[in-house]
């Protein structure tokens, strides 16, 4: 008799016929398992076909928070679903206006959350392109290369760090030595 293995949340598979998805919680006999394509499904822990792309050990304490974390950590970096992110409560309500030099030409006023969300936009899908080029079969010189595009990119845009009501948001450019 073989010994089935418990996976913990967070675990990463691939299965035969919905592909890739996350073990987001564990029942008695099943694990329910989140797939990019086909959402949520119970696979029965005596299952010995998938391949496990990354495992974490089962644990009894781990947290609903916890459980969110990971799986919001792994759609970030693999899909283009991204979190909601709050606008500083300074801002709320508040008006972006772009007025030209020439007096004769009309000004644009567009409201900050609309301007923000674009923001929010350009950092979600850099950080895509981001994992896509780590997960590439690019060389490790190309990689590099690109990687440093896109973090000086993260630089130019920490202009709108402003606007993010919590830290952990900000984009983050090279770090001085």
């Amino acid at each position: 008799m073989t010994e089935t293995i418990t996976f913990g949340v967070g675990s990463r598979v691939r299965h035969a016929a919905f592909g890739e998805g996350v073990i987001i919680r564990l029942h008695p006999a099943a694990y329910d398992v989140c797939f990019m394509t086909y959402g949520i499904k119970s696979v029965g822990k005596d299952y010995d076909r998938w391949d496990i792309i990354e495992a974490i050990e089962a644990t009894e304490n781990i947290t609903f928070t916890e459980a969110e974390k990971s799986l919001m950590r792994i759609l970030r970096a693999w899909s283009d679903i991204s979190e909601v992110v709050p606008l500083g409560d300074k801002w709320e309500g508040g008006s972006l206006i772009l007025k030209p030099k020439d007096s004769t030409l009309k000004s644009k006023e567009i409201p900050i959350e609309q301007f923000f969300h674009k923001i929010v936009m350009v950092r979600d899908r850099l950080r895509v392109m981001e994992q896509r080029i780590n997960a590439s079969a690019l060389t490790g010189e190309e990689k590099v290369n690109l990687q440093q595009y896109v973090t000086r990119i993260y630089g130019s845009l920490t202009t709108f760090n402003v606007l993010f009501r919590q830290k952990e948001h900000y984009f983050v450019g090279e770090k001085s030595e």
